[in-house]
């Protein structure tokens, strides 16, 4: 029995009293993955199992041989693929933009706010601005380091009569940047539709080998004399602090034949120099939507004062 077939059984044993499903569907799945894309089986045994969790529904030990998720505030969220429940008021419904999608926003507790997705074939109750829900299972994502939730059918949604206090999780930084991370610099992301995975060697882990779209981001890690903070620009603020566009990285590597020249010459341009950074506070990154270059070291003792009085 192949690697491909075994998993293909095991995951059909999962599901198969949910969905009307065969070896064979299953089977072809995976081979499509390992033989077309190239990714490793157990990669590959993910997605489809997140596949079929996604049109079917699991119990939450079945999955992950746990017998319930943490319980967690908005602002513990710093990783992907975290099965959690949460607490949380709905802060704003915004328009779907895509029919898979039935609802997305924002949802909040005394800790912060976190996007959500509602997907449309999850057949879940429509939740309603301003009222105060208990999500158990649904599970974490993250895309340039803003950590988002989405509910799934395995969700279960409560209502509670109560209200909410939602807190703000905007954080400010001042502090040398100390380092550029790796990850930074001229990028590639995943073309899929809803996937903004970078690509590791050409390959993303969910769709495999793919031709990648370009893009700009940098990782950078800040002292303020007392403690490290790791944060995130996006595009366009990588494009205002290194003076780099997009379309010029592209042509710094096309002409060094090397991708990793956008992120060396970064580094000549931001590291050992002074900034002041405000955003949101995301898991461990804060998200650079708003910077200025000091003219100095900041004064650590002013940081420590202003950081306990937040």
């Amino acid at each position: 029995m192949t690697d491909v077939h075994q998993h293909a059984v095991e995951i059909h044993e999962q599901f198969s009293d949910k969905l009307e499903l065969t070896v064979e569907d299953v089977e072809e799945r995976l081979e499509k993955l390992v033989g077309e894309y190239k990714v490793p089986i157990d990669e590959a045994r993910r997605s489809v199992t997140s596949h079929y969790l996604d049109e079917a529904g699991m119990e939450r030990e079945d999955l992950r041989g746990s017998g319930g998720n943490q319980e967690m505030q908005i602002s513990e969220v710093d990783e992907p693929e975290q099965w959690l429940d949460l607490t949380a008021k709905v802060v704003d419904l915004w328009d779907p933009g895509h029919e898979s999608i039935g609802q997305v926003g924002l949802l909040g507790d005394p800790t912060g706010t976190i996007k959500f997705t509602k997907w449309a074939k999850s057949d879940l109750p429509a939740l309603e601005e301003g009222k105060v829900y208990r999500f158990s299972n649904v599970v974490s994502d993250e895309y340039q380091g803003r950590f988002s939730v989405k509910l799934n059918r395995t969700t279960g949604i409560e209502e509670l009569d109560e209200d909410l206090e939602v807190g703000d999780n905007e954080s400010e930084i001042e502090g040398a940047m100390v380092d550029i991370q790796s990850g930074s610099g001229l990028i590639k992301r995943c073309p899929e539709e809803d996937c903004t995975r970078v690509l590791q060697n050409g390959r993303c882990s969910e769709h495999g080998e793919v031709e990648g779209e370009f893009d700009l981001r940098i990782k950078g890690v800040v002292d303020d004399g007392m403690t490290v903070h790791e944060t995130i620009f996006n595009k366009e603020a990588t494009e205002e602090l290194t003076g780099i566009t997009l379309e010029k990285a592209k042509e710094m590597a096309m002409d060094a034949l090397d991708t990793t020249i956008v992120a060396d010459e970064m580094r000549e341009k931001v590291l050992g120099r002074y900034y002041r950074i405000s955003g949101p506070t995301l898991g461990r990154y804060v998200l650079a939507n708003d910077f200025e270059e000091l003219t100095g070291p900041v004064d650590a003792e002013a940081v420590l004062i202003k950081a306990r009085s937040m």
